[in-house]
């Protein structure tokens, strides 16, 4: 057997794999996806695809210490009853089921652009209980509300969610931040509207008056946790962004971005009033879920099995509207089977061997957004949905069935994906 058939038989079993266990583990999801990532990676190394040497310049340590970072200042605010407290003041200002349904999805969207949609989506279903609870809304209603509106208010910044993260520090975009909020906010703006409008014309939700006083106030618990919070993700956002004009204006700045949040966060571990407590905070089965997945990718890529799938679908780099369009087409369809991240950092080198750069901005956009997008279409489209679905389950007694998710989710992927299209094609 030559290397090469070697090679395609591994890399064949790992994705065989990858698409079983995910299937699985929507029936049983007490088995993490950082577990299956880790155990690939596993084979990925002792099968040779990927050696031991080489797993340093495998794993992307700018992506990694961004996670880190952000999660730890996330945690912080979280723990310290600032993101609950906010969260709980702006929808008390909503006095009608109508009003309260659009103010939901817009905060859960933005929530996710700047904390990051995982995150949101932890700490995002008891807001969304309470909300249904003081409107007379139906538990899955908000439930489906949050799942959707935080996966597309995620597409509109590089911190919203890991693919984005992975496509604005490898793809070498020129100041990723503005150019994402530049060119993705107003588009993400209008298909939150449009969702809580599709929502409530699918569930017939009445526009009747709610009583403000029957949303139980949430406060903050620790003050000065909050205003260290509050100071330190301030302090980030600022900081990448500055960093971003300055390379705009062709000045001395930080190429590895993804180190501002983690210096960041360091600086204020011995400020916190329990270090222990925000670093326990993290979310690290999505850092070994990165780690391994790093390698586990690598392995794949190298063994060239989905080349022929990837040139079926953008078989060479094409013009700005074929280009978006068959970009679009492959993140939807690809991302249902391999979920979005592991898509995209297997995507991101075929782009590259084509021949894109960093100057074709409007096609890394589109993998960005229809990457992210595409976990709306399926339960099993984003980690974020299993994470919301699983508090659904383990809290609330109930679920939603990938049928129902797959009927109002088809819905909403294409009107997402027609606002994108124009906006990026425009």
């Amino acid at each position: 057997m030559n290397n090469q058939l070697y090679s395609e038989i591994v890399g064949l079993g790992l994705i065989i794999y990858l698409i079983a266990m995910l299937i699985v583990r929507s029936k049983k999801t007490h088995i993490p996806a950082w577990s299956i990532m880790a155990f690939t990676s596993f084979i990925t190394v002792v099968t040779g695809l990927v050696g031991f040497d080489e797993l340093g310049s495998v794993i992307d340590l700018d992506v990694v210490l961004f996670l880190i970072g952000m999660f730890s200042l996330v945690s912080l605010a979280e723990s310290s009853g600032l993101l609950s407290a906010l969260s709980i003041w702006y929808i008390s200002r909503f006095k009608t089921r109508y009003s309260l349904v659009y103010a939901s999805s817009l905060l859960f969207g933005l929530l996710a652009a700047f904390a990051v949609n995982d995150t949101v989506a932890l700490m995002g279903p008891p807001i969304a209980y309470m909300v249904s609870k003081a409107a007379g809304l139906n538990p899955k209603f908000m439930f489906l509300l949050l799942a959707y509106s935080l996966t597309i208010g995620s597409v509109m910044t590089p911190i919203g969610n890991p693919q984005n993260m992975l496509i604005a520090i490898q793809s070498g975009i020129t100041a990723p931040f503005i150019q994402f909020l530049w060119r993705l906010t107003i588009p993400t703006i209008i298909n939150l509207v449009l969702l809580s409008l599709i929502m409530i014309k699918i569930f017939k939700v009445e526009n009747t008056r709610v009583e403000i006083d029957s949303i139980p106030r949430e406060y903050i618990s620790d003050k000065r946790d909050a205003v260290i919070a509050g100071v330190g993700l301030a302090i980030a956002i600022l900081g990448l962004i500055v960093n971003d004009v300055l390379e705009l204006m062709g000045l001395p700045h930080i190429t590895h971005r993804g180190f501002i949040p983690f210096i960041i966060a360091a600086g204020l571990y011995t400020l916190a009033k329990n270090p222990r407590r925000v670093l326990s905070g993290v979310d690290w089965g999505t850092i070994v879920f990165f780690i391994t997945m790093f390698i586990t990718m690598e392995g794949i890529w190298r063994s060239r099995v989905l080349q022929p799938v990837l040139t079926l679908l953008l078989p060479c780099k094409l013009g700005g509207l074929e280009s978006v369009v068959s970009i679009t087409i492959a993140s939807i369809l690809l991302s249902q089977v391999l979920s979005n991240v592991p898509f995209v950092k297997l995507f991101i080198p075929f782009m590259e061997s084509l021949g894109y750069t960093s100057i074709d901005i409007n096609a890394w956009l589109a993998l960005a957004a229809m990457s992210t997008i595409a976990g709306n279409l399926t339960i099993l489209g984003a980690a974020s949905n299993i994470i919301v679905l699983e508090t659904l389950e383990s809290k609330m007694n109930t679920t939603i069935s990938f049928i129902e998710f797959f009927k109002i989710g088809l819905v909403v992927t294409i009107v997402n994906t027609i606002v994108y299209l124009v906006f990026l094609l425009v």
